[in-house]
Order: structure tokens, then C-alpha cells, then sequence
């Protein structure tokens, strides 16, 4: 089978492409490249939400917060925090699904192994409290 059917092959590998005719979309008239040289802009259907980092809160300003709310000893509050954060940390590093109101309900998404340690992705979903339903903790909240 060397013979006539090789060289067929091989001339539909060497054609060359033909050449494509501009875009439409269905029931368009005008061809994208025609719109665009109108001037008209493309409008998005969802814009992106920009992330606004606020400031970050560390293990000693989470230790103080919680001794002037409730009043404990710093010396008695600070082991059980600790405790609680790794009681929190361990369960993330296994996957576990938190629901913790009124933080929300923490969630895994991605995870990715580091030569260090772990990075993980998590969605924390909370819920709007019902308004006018705790006012003494948003004062609280915002005396900070």
C-alpha cells in the first residue's frame, strides 16, 4: 500500500486551511470586529467584588479581647484559648466540617501540601442575626 494511497495522504496533510470567515453571533447583522470599530464596549454581567483586608487580629489581641469581655484573669483565659485554637486547628488539618455559631459554619474547599506545612482554602459562611436581636454584643463589638 505504498503506492497511490500514501501520496493522498499526504497531500491532505500539506492543503492548506481555508481561510474563515468573520464571526456572528445568531441573528447578528454585524460582525464583532465591526462592533468593536464602532466603538461599542463590551459590558460585563458581574463585576468583581474587591476584597478589603482589614486588620489582622493575633492570638494576643484575641487573648485580651476575651478577658475584657468576660472578666476572667489573663492567666485563666489564656491556656483555654489556646486550647480551643488547637482543639480548631487539628480539626481543619483533618478535613472536619466546623460548625461553630456564631463564627458560622467553616468549610475546607482546597488544600495543598507545603514543605513547611499545609495551606488550605475555606469557605466560612455566617448568618445575618435577626435584626435588633443582639444589640449589647454589636456595642461590644464595636467598643473594640
Amino acid at each position: 500500500m505504498t503506492g497511490p494511497g500514501k501520496k493522498a495522504s499526504t497531500a491532505k496533510a500539506r492543503a492548506k486551511p481555508k481561510a474563515s470567515k468573520p464571526v456572528t453571533a445568531k441573528g447578528a447583522k454585524t460582525t464583532a470586529p465591526a462592533i468593536a470599530a464602532k466603538g461599542a464596549e463590551p459590558t460585563l454581567v458581574h463585576k468583581p467584588k474587591p476584597v478589603v483586608l482589614g486588620p489582622v487580629m493575633r492570638k494576643k489581641e484575641l487573648v485580651e479581647t476575651v478577658v475584657s469581655r468576660t472578666g476572667l484573669k489573663k492567666k485563666d483565659a489564656k491556656p483555654v484559648i489556646e486550647s480551643a485554637l488547637a482543639v480548631l486547628g487539628e480539626a481543619l488539618a483533618e478535613g472536619r466540617e466546623l460548625i461553630l455559631p456564631p463564627l458560622g459554619k467553616v468549610m475546607v474547599r482546597k488544600e495543598k501540601k507545603l514543605a513547611n506545612g499545609k495551606m488550605m482554602v475555606v469557605k466560612v459562611r455566617q448568618s445575618t442575626p435577626p435584626s435588633g436581636a443582639s444589640s449589647a454584643n454589636a456595642g461590644a463589638a464595636q467598643d473594640d
